[in-house]
């Protein structure tokens, strides 16, 4: 059955319920999709298993909720709206990808004047749309493109970006003149923009409309001056360890916090799960953080923090290793 716009795979989820024989099963579902967690956890328990959802925000695949459900003793665990990104062996666990039931040639139709005066086009999405991927991809050769579509392997599908893995456009950003993203909202598509540095263009299937990121990229990248310019300033740092299963990056922190000192700040590892205005504003004695754990919480957050939160790359250029120049040329995640 297909429910709102996604597909959710519910007799797939039947049968592996079925097949595992599991007793105990955790929903993670991101935000746009937790309305359908009580009719999920229906279908589970019509499959006599004991069925919990996870109300706690979902970020990505990154996010699994592998913790939790050690800890609520869960036999199955099943992630929604996302492919696998870190295999893990500590809890069984199922990825129905959540793939959109609504149509995306209207929004590509009005995103073809947008590209006009360029022929060279790459071509991203996220998993919601990868198997429309060849359509788009014949739209855009009949009206005269030349596509690319890349793939370092990383990711499930060629073409995926996700919040903070945009290899699959890097891979192809030399040989393209502009980016189309079709999916929902301008996250990811301002990710391939700042990725790239090239032009994106997003058609957005829900909205059925197109539109250039340009001035939402500007935005962002004037924001990211702002802060690297006051994290200049600062001394007393703190370095935030991310406590998900995906975005501890321990080893890393512990690196920024020695090279920060070796400038002659202070430094302090902060661990926490969420990183939220209202738990920095616990340490008001640090003047500035770098977050190890998702990049985008630097770059799509800025407005919501006291004091500056810098990604890894942009604490490499308080500390003399990255120039903004070669920042903007490296881009903000890796490929």
């Amino acid at each position: 059955m297909k429910i709102s716009s996604f597909d959710l795979e519910e007799e797939r989820l039947k049968e592996e319920i079925r097949k595992r024989g599991a007793k105990r099963v955790l929903f993670q579902l991101p935000e746009g999709l937790k309305a359908e967690g009580p009719r999920l956890a229906s279908i589970a328990e019509k499959m006599s298993a004991v069925a919990m959802v996870s109300a706690d925000p979902c970020y990505g695949a990154c996010d699994l909720a592998v913790q939790e459900a050690e800890s609520l003793g869960v036999d199955l665990l099943v992630h929604y709206g996302h492919s696998e990104m870190t295999p893990q062996q500590r809890v069984p666990t199922i990825y129905i990808e959540a793939k959109t039931t609504v149509s995306v040639k209207p929004a590509v139709e009005k995103a073809l004047p947008l590209l006009k005066l360029w022929r060279h086009i790459g071509l991203v999405t996220t998993v919601q749309h990868a198997d429309m991927l060849g359509e788009v991809r014949t739209m855009l050769l009949e009206a005269g493109k030349i596509v690319a579509v890349g793939d370092t392997g990383r990711l499930k599908h060629a073409g995926q970006v996700t919040g903070c893995d945009y290899g699959n456009a890097g891979t192809v950003a030399k040989d393209v003149d502009t980016f189309l993203f079709f999916g929902g909202g301008r996250f990811h598509a301002i990710g391939v923009a700042i990725a790239t540095s090239k032009p994106t263009i997003v058609a957005d299937p829900y909205e059925r409309r197109a539109y250039n990121i340009d001035n939402n990229v500007r935005s962002v990248l004037k924001q990211r001056w702002i802060s690297i310019r006051e994290a200049q300033k600062a001394q007393n740092f703190g370095v935030l360890i991310g406590l998900k299963s995906g975005q501890k990056r321990t080893d890393e922190a512990i690196r920024i916090k020695e090279k920060l000192e070796e400038k002659g700040k202070k430094a302090t590892l902060l661990t926490l799960r969420e990183v939220t205005p209202e738990a920095l504003l616990q340490f008001p004695t640090l003047d500035s953080f770098v977050n190890t754990a998702c990049p985008r919480i630097a770059l799509d957050d800025a407005d919501r923090f006291r004091k500056p939160v810098l990604s890894v790359k942009e604490a490499l250029v308080i500390v003399g290793e990255l120039t903004w120049d070669e920042l903007l040329k490296k881009g903000w995640f890796e490929n």
